[in-house]
């Protein structure tokens, strides 16, 4: 997968260099050198095998095949390929380390968000009264 899979997305060529804060709704694909922030909420970021980013990534997904250096927050996946070189710490639901990859960070994995069936308590009651979703995040620390 060298490219992403949908019709629509943007692609930052070998000899693109940006700086600043990156945004955007829809799929990125970097092949040039980032040097900030990327915030592609609900989409996904590719860093091609000649991909340079320094920054912090918000995304649904990235895949790195390049090099990274920053903190990644993906909702849904982060996939670090053979060629990758990651630094940083990643906030995923799921991640996946290929053999020969490297990488050196922190890894929090977040749980799925429940599927909760209607509380029939709080059925047909008026006001603003409202629950408190359950932590999103597991984290297990040892001594």
């Amino acid at each position: 997968m060298d490219t992403p899979k949908t019709a629509e997305f943007a692609h930052i060529g070998k000899s693109v260099v940006v700086k600043g804060d990156l945004t955007g709704s829809e799929d990125l694909y970097v092949d040039g050198q980032v040097e900030g922030s990327i915030d592609l909420q609900g989409n996904s970021l590719t860093v091609g095998p000649n991909g340079q980013i320094r920054a912090n990534v918000s995304a649904k997904t990235v895949i790195v095949q390049g090099k990274l250096e920053g903190n990644i927050n993906a909702t849904e996946r982060v996939d670090f390929r053979k060629s990758a070189i990651a630094v940083g710490d990643v906030i995923t639901q799921r991640v996946a380390i290929e053999e020969g990859a490297y990488f050196k960070g922190k890894v929090e994995i977040n749980k799925e968000a429940p599927k909760q069936a209607p509380n029939p308590a709080l059925s047909g009651t008026t006001g603003s009264a409202r629950s408190s979703p359950l932590p999103k995040t597991a984290v297990t620390e040892t001594k």
